[in-house]
């Protein structure tokens, strides 16, 4: 099974950082007005934030790396693991972990590693930065979590490019012997891989000039096989039912009141149908779950932390023991239930640039 009850590990800090600009539905070309309408009340996702394309994941992660250094008092030379967790990275090689490692002057003690898991990502980071901080042999990870989204597909793909956002966020876990266990649950349906995926660009399909070839699907989707593709169908069917149900099993067999023993359920923001089936499935209490779709998007691995930003910010800084679970789903198939206990946590606004 692969589940980790992690010890000794505090989240420290979390931070964000997204782009100015702002699309909204109806900017699209292939919305008409009542289109737009119907998109913003099923999916939920009103605004949605581009960076222009000198803008990667590294440089919104980066500036919210910065400002969470700060406000914690960390001095960088005591950051002992840099996780890099993106499908947006700078480059096919090196690993943007490395280049961070520098750009952020970072000790070269650090450890540094890549995590390409997409939606899921924050979890896998936390899993894997946690478990090495669990022996204290090492006692501080920076987590940098972030897509720029929305170019990996096609703009004139309507099944795919309004669903999402960019963002870049960071995390901060340190060692810490009274923390409480971090419980992060996982599962893998390797074999519903091609519903998130994007064709070519990888050894299995090199970029040709056939790569660059559109065509035309029908109902608005056009891409070529250089896009990220979405099988909404597929995924929606795998989202409303994995997901929820091993929720539903980790609060079972924890003896989980979901009324009282939860502060909070951090649902993945891919979208309003998505949340709101999973909500009403698992019967969860309404007020519990907060949402930010409508603002952001689908912003992919940021999406939790993003939400802790802006939904949570007030309560986390307070010393007031909150508890969050949370649950993820995406590429691979994968999907992740992470039970977190939090209490005075450096959340600095959100960034815009």
């Amino acid at each position: 099974m692969s589940r980790w009850n992690i010890k000794n590990v505090r989240l420290a800090g979390v931070s964000a950082c997204v782009p100015k600009e702002i699309v909204r539905t109806e900017d699209f070309t292939f919305f008409n007005q009542e289109e737009a309408e119907v998109f913003n009340n099923t999916v939920g996702i009103i605004e949605r934030r581009l960076g222009p394309s000198s803008l990667c994941a590294s440089d919104l992660c980066k500036e919210a790396a910065e400002k969470l250094i700060v406000e914690l008092g960390w001095e960088k030379d005591t950051i002992d693991v840099l996780v890099f967790e993106s499908v947006t990275g700078d480059y096919k090689t090196p690993p943007t972990s490395c280049i961070l490692q520098d750009r952020l002057g970072l000790s070269e003690n650090c450890f540094c590693v890549d995590i390409p898991m997409g939606c899921c990502g924050c979890m896998y980071a936390i899993n894997i930065a946690a478990n090495m901080l669990t022996t204290g042999d090492v006692h501080r990870a920076l987590l940098l979590i972030g897509d720029t989204a929305m170019r990996m597909g096609s703009m004139q793909d309507k099944s795919r490019v309004p669903l999402f956002g960019d963002s870049g966020t960071a995390i901060a876990l340190e060692y810490d012997t009274t923390a409480e266990p971090i419980l992060i649950d996982f599962h893998t349906q390797g074999s519903g891989y091609k519903a998130l995926m994007t064709p070519h660009g990888g050894y299995r399909h090199p970029i040709t000039q056939d790569s660059f070839i559109q065509e035309d699907f029908g109902n608005g989707i056009i891409r070529a096989p250089k896009d990220a593709l979405i099988d909404g169908m597929a995924v929606f069917t795998f989202a409303i039912s994995k997901p929820a149900r091993t929720v539903a099993n980790l609060l079972t067999e924890f003896e989980i009141d979901k009324d009282n023993d939860i502060d909070y359920y951090l649902i993945h923001q891919a979208n309003k149908l998505i949340v709101d089936r999973m909500v009403k499935k698992l019967k969860l209490p309404v007020d519990k779950v907060p949402y930010n779709l409508e603002q952001f998007g689908n912003t992919g691995p940021a999406s939790i932390p993003l939400l802790m930003v802006t939904r949570l910010r007030e309560k986390m800084r307070q010393k007031k023991p909150i508890r969050l679970l949370g649950s993820t789903f995406g590429l691979g198939l994968s999907w992740g239930t992470m039970l977190l206990t939090t209490s005075n946590v450096v959340i600095p606004e959100l960034i815009e640039i």
